[in-house]
């Protein structure tokens, strides 16, 4: 059976995971007890936990990865004398964890401030827990005060919770361990203003119980959630004994869960609501705004009480529901033992799933990805929401040394791509990279972004020169070991004026910055998948003169040519799977030595890097096998052109809200979705300047070629530049998503995917409508239908009036566009043999 499910356990081991859940750490020195880490017992209870199985077998998994005896005493002894960075390093790397998701807000001994813990781990995002901050407000010496009223407070905590909304990932409230989950969400303000007085009364700090004004503030929390799309986080089921365990079902929450003012709040039940986990799969099932997450179950249980409650939550709740996390508290060995039997767990779970056939083995690995990675990055948003992901800002300097990081990895590409949609790297010798550059990243003159694909210096009129720079800091959540040279690693890089605050020319802030203003005004985000079309070219020398010719002479689809280029699109398959970017399809595409790779769908911020790498995977695999891949869009006049095609689809609370429905149903969109594509119809000349960037590209854009030379949309019609698709399982009468064909591969896709948002929520603001679809070929229509853009003058005269895209995208990054586009205009126009050289930049 392992055999049989090897890539399913490769999955589950080594898939980087988010931890939605965890607390701070203590340093050395700390009062809070080491064997707390086993055990949520206190005082004399705790002398009994070394006699639980979860002691036992947990002590074993962290002596065998500190390769000491397993005992209490050596494992504490090998602690001492490690120290804190060490081990925190060995457990953080041994559990494969790329982001925290932290709740600060319970207080231990010598705890380390959450900005600490960025040493371990890429990122750490914040999560608020409500209960410390109301009893801050409270226990600050200006609230003694006998004029403080149950407005003033309210007052007081919604100014808190709305000035650190866009600081944070989501709320938490631990309401179980005061007064219970049956939580009135129409509690009255008198009975909240009697809890307040009588709170008031007692000693100081205060430590909130009253039912009533926790009901209060919860409900005042949960309205905050709502408008600024924040998940609650809420305690359920077992923990310390603090709590009252019969009062910690998660079916005492039937009241707040009816209440329509929060149907849209995600509410993620925490800890598996362990022992009710069927009454918490049951509530997943049923009500859409209901998530679960297992950690603390996992590890806390016997390995069969973690295996029965995974199986529990999975019996009925979607698995698109159900997220990892550790509940990592204190010690970073907390950490390690949640992640490494989180990963055990599920594996077998999901292997036992493919036994009983509920599951196909590929529907398995896919389950990996969601439950460990992708379900925590959509629900708390950290591929949209700007600035609640936190990269780190302070330097370790005793964590890794240059010459122990040299043994593995020598350099690290820091890449990004300028507004000619030219991809560029500077290199750092991995010891300086993991010393300096990921903190501080490096220094890039203000010119990278007025670079054009002729010459490397800025184009007249982009108001960037060689005076003044930024500094390209790495995004560590993009880092990527080099398929093709494994002592190498690249990362993505932000442009920053200094380390935290974005240059208005970034073209990924650009991105993230429309997305949020889309999540914001509307609650909705943006899914894209790109499809790659590229030439292969091989070297040809003949009377000491070079060509590069085509790979092959083959036709569309043709089984020959795929089995002619079979080993290297094995090697890029392979090494785009090791990037974690999923390939849909491949086929050999109608051109001569053509080739297509489909990308599976993902938000479009993730998108966007991810079609970045593939290209640098693409290119670099050719390379290695002696040929040149290009994505330029017109290589050969006499050949068919390469797009790079984009689907996108639109979605709330996961669900796909392009599709039309029995409310509304225009050819198969929804209300929302007309609007939206309606948006990017009516803006399509002026996007063109940035999804078809290059004076080549309209050599490309022409009738009877599949790549939309006329404005108009269709439903599964090719010639279209707007095709709205209907794939295999959606029914016939309604459509998925949307392709816009005029998108290639010299454009930069941050850019590219940021003018369409920018240019959907104009649609959606002003409730556009799109016109009749076109059935057949548009250019039946020529007298009627408008010409879109022929040459790239007109996109970029089309843009230069478009005062939405300016407002969205920002006047400066539009000016520079411009001036860009114009460069190119003039220096191909007089130069048009200089277009054979591009193949080798794009």
């Amino acid at each position: 059976m392992e055999g049989k499910y090897a890539e399913l356990r490769r999955a589950a081991e080594e898939t980087p995971a988010v931890d939605a859940h965890a607390h701070n750490l203590v340093a050395a020195g700390s009062s809070f007890p080491f064997l707390r880490c086993f055990s949520e017992a206190q005082g004399d209870a705790l002398a009994f936990a070394p006699h639980s199985l979860s002691f036992k077998r947990s002590l074993k998994d962290i002596a065998a990865l500190y390769n000491c005896e397993a005992s209490l005493e050596k494992v504490e002894e090998f602690r001492r004398a490690e120290g804190l960075s060490s081990i925190s390093s060995k457990c953080f790397q041994a559990a494969n964890i790329s982001a925290i998701l932290m709740d600060d807000g319970i207080v231990f001994d010598k705890m380390l401030e959450l900005e600490s813990h960025k040493d371990f781990v890429p990122t750490v995002g914040r999560v608020l827990r409500i209960e410390w901050l109301a009893e801050t407000i409270i226990n600050d010496d200006s609230f003694s005060g006998s004029t403080w009223t149950l407005d003033s407070f309210t007052e007081t905590f919604v100014s808190k919770l709305k000035s650190v909304a866009n600081k944070i990932v989501g709320l938490k409230s631990i309401a179980a361990y005061r007064s219970g989950l049956e939580i009135d969400p129409c509690v009255s303000k008198t009975d909240a203003e009697d809890g307040l007085r009588k709170e008031l009364t007692g000693q100081r700090p205060l430590r909130i119980t009253n039912k009533s004004l926790i009901d209060y503030l919860f409900t005042c929390s949960l309205e905050i959630a709502v408008l600024f799309h924040l998940p609650m986080q809420i305690h359920t089921g077992f923990g310390d004994k603090d709590l009252d365990l019969r009062k910690c079902n998660p079916l005492h929450l039937r009241a707040v869960l009816d209440d329509e003012r929060f149907a849209k709040c995600q509410l993620v039940l925490l800890h598996a609501s362990y022992p009710f986990s069927k009454e918490a799969s049951y509530l997943a099932s049923v009500y859409s705004q209901v998530y679960l997450d297992f950690g603390l179950a996992i590890p806390k249980l016997s390995v069969q009480g973690m295996t029965s409650s995974l199986k529990e939550l999975l019996e009925l709740a979607p698995i698109k529901k159900v997220m990892f996390s550790t509940d990592g508290y204190a010690f970073p060995e907390t950490y390690y033992l949640g992640a490494r039997r989180a990963r055990d767990v599920v594996y077998h779970v999901l292997s036992a799933a493919c036994e009983d056939g509920d599951l196909s083995i590929q529907e398995a690995i896919e389950a990996v990805d969601d439950i460990f990675r992708r379900n925590a990055l959509d629900l708390y948003k950290m591929n949209v929401a700007n600035g609640t992901i936190h990269q780190k800002t302070t330097i370790s300097n005793s964590r890794i040394s240059s010459s122990s990081v040299e043994k593995d990895v020598l350099f690290v590409r820091i890449v990004w791509n300028d507004a000619s949609g030219q991809h560029r790297c500077r290199v750092v010798p991995a010891g300086r990279f993991y010393e300096i550059a990921r903190n501080k990243g490096v220094g890039l003159t203000f010119a990278s972004m007025g670079m054009t694909s002729f010459c490397d210096g800025p184009a007249d009129g982009t108001n960037l020169t060689g005076v003044g720079e930024i500094r390209l800091v790495p995004d560590m959540s993009t880092l990527l070991r080099l398929p093709w040279s494994r002592r190498e690693q690249m990362v993505m890089a932000d442009m920053q004026i200094r380390p935290g605050e974005p240059w208005e020319y970034c073209p990924r802030n650009v991105l993230r910055k429309v997305t949020k203003v889309l999540l914001d005004e509307f609650n909705v985000t943006m899914k894209a998948g790109f499809e790659n079309e590229f030439y292969l070219r091989k070297k040809l020398v003949s009377e000491g003169h070079e060509q590069w010719v085509p790979y092959d002479n083959s036709s569309y689809c043709s089984t020959s040519s795929f089995d002619g280029a079979s080993s290297i699109l094995q090697e890029v398959y392979s090494s785009l799977k090791a990037a974690d970017i999923v390939v849909e399809q491949l086929h050999a595409e109608a051109g001569k030595g053509q080739f297509e790779v489909a990308l599976k769908y993902v938000l479009c911020t993730l998108a966007a890097d991810n079609l970045i790498y593939a290209r640098e995977i693409i290119k670099s695999v050719a390379r290695k096998h002696g040929l040149i891949a290009t994505f330029l869009p017109k290589p050969d006049m006499n050949d068919i052109g390469s797009g790079s095609h984009v689907h996108l689809s639109l979605w709330k609370n996961d669900q796909n809200v392009f599709m039309g429905s029995n409310e509304y149903n225009f050819y198969g969109m929804s209300n929302v979705g007309e609007q939206f594509l309606a948006g990017v119809y009516h803006h399509l000349s002026s996007i063109l300047a940035f999804t078809a960037p290059h004076p080549n590209s309209y050599d490309r854009i022409q009738p009877n070629t599949w790549s939309g030379a006329y404005l108009c949309w269709g439903k599964e019609n090719r010639e279209a530049p707007l095709r709205t698709a209907c794939p295999p399982g959606v029914p016939l009468d309604l459509v998925s998503n949307f392709e816009i064909k005029s998108f290639d591969g010299c454009a930069n896709p941050h850019l590219g995917l940021a003018a369409i948002v920018a240019a959907g929520i104009d649609g959606l603001r002003r409730g556009l409508k799109l016109p009749e679809p076109i059935e057949s070929n548009p250019a039946d229509y020529a007298s009627k239908l408008k010409r879109l853009p022929q040459d790239l003058l007109e996109s970029v005269e089309s843009l230069a009036t478009d005062k939405t895209l300016h407002e969205l995208i920002g006047d400066k990054l539009i000016t520079a566009v411009i001036a860009v586009r114009k460069a190119e205009i003039d220096h191909y126009s007089k130069n048009p043999g200089a277009f054979s050289d591009l193949i080798h930049r794009y």
